[in-house]
């Protein structure tokens, strides 16, 4: 069967979204699918982010990602939201969350590098519990 396919919402798909994907990918893949999308786009990846990923993962994600429309994402299972206060449109899914999470951007490294480890963490959360769910 196929793997279910998680959605990281944000605003801007910049940062908070755009690293969740990438440790999707990282720490679930055997699980699950990893997607980023937002309702405005930015140019690009927040640098820091981008920096601190190659840092502590080795992951470049310029190489395989890019700020996307929620209009550009396939069929979802699930949606995470990240906690950016404002009214995502919506999108068909059989679960739907939301993280929380405040927007690190312009906060200096020590709190990009919080927000990094808890997005770590929720990402391990939610790969055990849908393990334990099954396939889609």
């Amino acid at each position: 069967m196929d793997k279910p396919k998680v959605a990281f919402i944000c605003v801007h798909n910049s940062c908070r979204s755009q690293i969740a994907e990438a440790l999707g990918k990282l720490l679930a893949s055997d699980v699950f699918e990893s997607f980023s999308a937002g309702t405005e786009l930015k140019e690009r990846i927040e640098p820091g982010a981008v920096r601190l990923m190659k840092e502590l993962y080795g992951l470049d994600m310029e190489l395989s990602q890019r700020p996307k429309l929620i209009k550009e994402l396939p069929p979802i299972d699930v949606a995470v939201t990240m906690g950016c206060n404002v009214e995502c449109p919506y999108l068909p899914c059989k679960m739907r969350e939301d993280w929380g999470l405040e927007d690190p951007t312009g906060k200096g490294e020590d709190e990009l590098r919080r927000t990094i480890a808890l997005i770590e963490s929720k990402i391990k959360e939610l790969r055990a519990r849908l393990a334990e769910m099954g396939p889609a």
